[in-house]
């Protein structure tokens, strides 16, 4: 099967946003204008993209008066970046107080800890409502949100042991992580953890890099979710 049938842009659409720790925000000035920013970023468990802002940044200022934004992402691969895929999610944005948030923005950006208690630092959510993919030539595509977002409501048990079940893998399977970047992603050898798990997958990150690793089949329990990761291994070990 060729590469262009094996084309999925739900899936191309999704890696880039759980691959993404930087993002430009495009927000509204009180004028009516568009307002460019770069901004850090990391992933909920749906995919919805979560970032941490100052209130005295002229984003901010923006999004309190019209949340309406966009956000785009790419996988800057190559030395043409207009060669590479990258897609435009647009909705609405949101502040949050939810701990998952912080517990995964910060997994991903480790030293915005420094800042992140500070009073004029927040969480918000960016409430998705569709995606624009541009993937190469001929492959340009609207989605709509459920196509990129991914679905948690049957995964109550999973997300509820996903914090445990990442600090076990980060402290006692740090091989087996490193086997799945390197053998199942064809990642280079680094320091790789951990950083999200959902029921479609885990985010592995090691140093700046950020790798999406798929399960090959949905997880929505603690104990599918160690199925998964025990068979996961022994493929890599096998690869």
């Amino acid at each position: 099967m060729g590469e262009a049938e094996t084309f999925d842009p739900a899936q191309t659409a999704k890696r880039l946003v759980r691959e993404a720790r930087v993002g430009a925000l495009a927000s509204l000035r009180a004028d009516g204008a568009p307002y460019a920013s770069l901004v850090n970023v990391g992933t909920a468990a749906d995919n919805s993209p979560l970032l941490l802002l100052s209130r005295l940044a002229r984003h901010t200022e923006n999004i309190l008066r019209d949340p309406r934004v966009s956000l785009l992402f790419d996988e800057r691969s190559g030395a043409d970046p207009l060669s590479s895929a990258r897609v435009s999610i647009a909705g609405r944005i949101a502040p949050t107080d939810d701990a998952g948030v912080a517990r995964r923005f910060l997994a991903r950006h480790p030293s915005a800890s420094d800042y992140a208690s500070f009073a004029d630092f927040g969480f918000w959510r960016v409430e998705m409502e569709s995606a624009h993919l541009v993937a190469g030539f001929g492959r340009i595509v609207e989605l709509k949100r459920d196509q990129v977002l991914t679905a948690t409501g049957d995964a109550v048990d999973l997300l509820a042991a996903e914090e445990g079940a990442i600090a076990h893998m980060n402290e006692d399977h740090r091989e087996a992580i490193g086997l799945y970047a390197m053998r199942l992603l064809g990642a280079e050898t680094g320091a790789w953890k951990i950083i999200g798990i959902d029921p479609e997958g885990c985010d592995l990150m090691a140093g700046e890099a950020v790798r999406r690793l798929d399960f090959p089949q949905r997880v929505i329990s603690a104990a599918d979710l160690r199925k998964t990761l025990v068979a996961l291994a022994d493929k890599a070990r096998r690869a």
